[in-house]
């Protein structure tokens, strides 16, 4: 497909569209253990590019029904709650997988 997880230009860090894929190939059917599974990759590949959370000014999620609303924002909440990074949440059609009910980005500034 041609694409990275994260890239880092200067100070700048986007990761991408990121979904709740367990090392196995799994996928939970709990949204928030979804979420928790992306976020742990979103802020993993942040990581590995010299970031930390509390770098982060905007979170996406993608998510398919407005029933996982308040678990995944339970979720981000969690990570984010003292952070308060820019959020949008948004219900779509499908994601690329019928079994993710959540897809995560991240966009973040490092200091220093």
């Amino acid at each position: 497909m041609g694409f990275c997880r994260a890239v880092r230009v200067g100070q700048y860090i986007a990761v991408s569209g990121t979904a709740p894929i367990n090392a196995d190939g799994h996928v939970s059917v709990d949204p928030a253990s979804q979420a928790r599974r992306c976020w742990e990759i979103a802020l993993g590949a942040l990581a590995e590019l010299g970031g930390r959370p509390e770098d982060v000014i905007r979170t996406r999620h993608f998510i398919t029904d407005e029933d996982v609303v308040d678990p995944v924002s339970t979720v981000h909440g969690e990570i984010f709650g003292t952070i308060r990074p820019a959020s949008t949440m948004v219900v779509v059609a499908g994601l690329v997988d019928r079994r993710w009910k959540v897809e995560v980005e991240l966009d973040a500034i490092v200091s220093g």
